[in-house]
């Protein structure tokens, strides 16, 4: 063998050796999955164990039970009977108890609350507003200075809306015409649109309503909105009617609450609820930058949702309320004035969002799981959530607080879509999925922040995807000024054929989902 083959199978030698420290090397930096799959079903075991624990504990009392009572003879009951009749008085007593106190239970529950149906406004197709005719308006308004619409442009591209969200009309006319005529045309609009679907899809007739909630942040005329409703569908004399103002994008969740506690003490009612925002008369025209965000993600949208305490109706309606949680930080300053409206320097009326509103966000956000987790969390999730607060606050354990999988209590989530912000920081702080954003998101894309009803749009979209199965948990949560952040818990009492469902997704459905970048270039 020559020098050179010597040299030639050193080289090699070592190239192989290095080779193999660097498979070492990167076999040791990967994770260990077989460990992670075990860890993971270790956490199912446990969840499983905990959720059966009272079955589990059961079965064995149920055998030996059952044991005991295959001894029993025919002697043994005949005994037993004969000492019942030397006994009439106490049998007497024992039923009349029984009889007592279950007719006490039924007559004091609850009354259980159903949603029959829905319906989401869709606007016709010539008030569709791209971004950048959004952004022509803006400039043709001939108020805004070149700062402030390089300011709004970045914001449109930065929002996650798509091009074919809806604007009122008087906005859309050069020049634009805001005036309380064309407020009552939008508001009309909407509203008549939502409900005339509504009550298409229910067959229940317009007299048969004796409840009525409308809640409208900023529009609030004279006659109320509530009674624009009462005179055009000719509702009747004695109907329970309600207008909430000023209570921001969480309002539709206090309007479930509020049609809610109403149906408790009326018995076989129907309660109609209307969400909505009206933006004709709430577009800011000033150079107030705090003021020009909502001016970039609001547009215009509503929805109708019929609620009924009748037991006749379960078979029909499609869910349950199950909870409803109302957390208010209003005694906060700060949380107070985060989202606030008021006249800038020039005299002109807009909302001013604060830079703390995400914290105060995260705050509301927190208190009000807190109250919720309880009363819909597994109990495996309960415990482990109590042990680590205990670790952390008694034993001053420095370990990581425990955020409660809430994965676990529901399967689908409606996030109000507020904006992107909004969206990814509940995204984070509750770890959930693409899958479970996907409907916020989308709605987010498709239709922009239509306050209150947003979580509507976002539930019609699960329903259109053909997701909602009988026995499906949702979650609606929903932040507004003042700062509130409410929920929902609705219980699916059937599958939901989207083949069946008329709703604003289903003619464009197949092209959902959509990638959003995070920056789209307007030209």
């Amino acid at each position: 063998m020559g020098n050179d083959d010597r040299k030639t199978l050193s080289e090699t030698g070592k190239i192989s050796v290095e080779t193999k420290r660097e498979e070492e090397k990167r076999v040791k930096n990967l994770p260990n999955f077989l460990q992670s799959i075990r860890l993971k079903y270790v956490k199912l075991g446990y969840h499983y164990l905990i959720s059966h624990a009272l079955y589990l504990f059961l079965v064995p009392l149920l055998s030996i039970f059952s044991v005991h009572l295959s001894t029993v003879s025919s002697k043994d009951l005949i005994l037993l009977l004969s000492q019942l009749k030397f006994n009439l008085v106490s049998v007497v007593l024992c039923s009349s108890l029984m009889v007592f106190l279950a007719t006490l239970y039924f007559m004091t529950r609850p009354r259980r609350v159903y949603l029959v149906d829905f319906a989401c406004y869709k606007p016709k197709p010539e008030v569709m507003c791209s971004k950048e005719m959004f952004v022509d308006r803006s400039i043709r308004a001939g108020t805004f200075t070149e700062e402030n619409l390089r300011f709004q442009k970045k914001i449109m591209e930065r929002s996650g809306l798509g091009q074919k969200t809806y604007f009122p009309e008087a906005l859309l006319r050069v020049p634009a015409n805001p005036c309380m005529a064309e407020a009552r045309k939008e508001a009309e609009m909407v509203m008549f649109g939502a409900i005339d679907d509504l009550l298409s899809k229910t067959g229940v007739k317009a007299k048969d309503i004796g409840i009525l909630v409308v809640n409208c942040s900023l529009f609030n005329p004279t006659p109320s909105l509530s009674s624009m409703i009462v005179n055009h569908y000719k509702l009747r004399g004695n109907i329970l009617s309600y207008n909430l103002g000023g209570m921001g994008c969480s309002a539709g969740l206090i309007s479930i609450d509020l049609a809610k506690q109403l149906l408790q003490v009326h018995p076989n009612s129907y309660a109609l609820v209307v969400s909505m925002e009206n933006i004709t008369l709430n577009w800011y025209f000033g150079n107030n930058r705090s003021m020009l965000v909502s001016n970039c993600i609001f547009r215009m949208g509503g929805a109708a949702i019929l609620l009924s305490n009748k037991p006749s109706d379960r078979r029909r309606a499609k869910y349950q309320l199950i909870h409803t949680v109302r957390t208010h930080k209003g005694a906060d300053d700060k949380s107070y004035s985060c989202v606030f409206q008021e006249e800038d320097d020039t005299k002109r009326v807009g909302v001013a969002l604060s830079k703390d509103l995400m914290a105060v966000a995260g705050e509301a956000l927190k208190t009000n799981i807190t109250t919720l987790g309880p009363l819909v969390l597994p109990m495996s999730e309960q415990i482990l959530f109590f042990v680590t607060l205990v670790a952390r606050k008694v034993f001053r354990a420095k370990i990581k607080p425990y955020i409660p999988d809430f994965k676990l209590a529901f399967e689908h989530f409606c996030i109000h879509a507020g904006g992107r912000a909004v969206l990814d920081e509940v995204e984070k702080n509750l770890d959930l999925s693409e899958w479970h954003m996907e409907p916020s998101r989308m709605t987010l894309y498709r239709f922009g922040n239509t306050s209150s009803s947003s979580l509507w749009y976002e539930l019609a979209y699960s329903e259109a995807k053909g997701r909602i199965r009988k026995g499906d948990r949702t979650w609606q949560i929903a932040f507004g000024s003042g700062f509130k952040c409410n929920s929902a818990v609705w219980s699916a009492l059937r599958r939901i054929d989207p083949i069946k469902e008329k709703n604003p997704w289903m003619d464009e459905i197949s092209d959902f989902p959509v990638e959003v970048p995070r920056v789209a270039t307007i030209n």
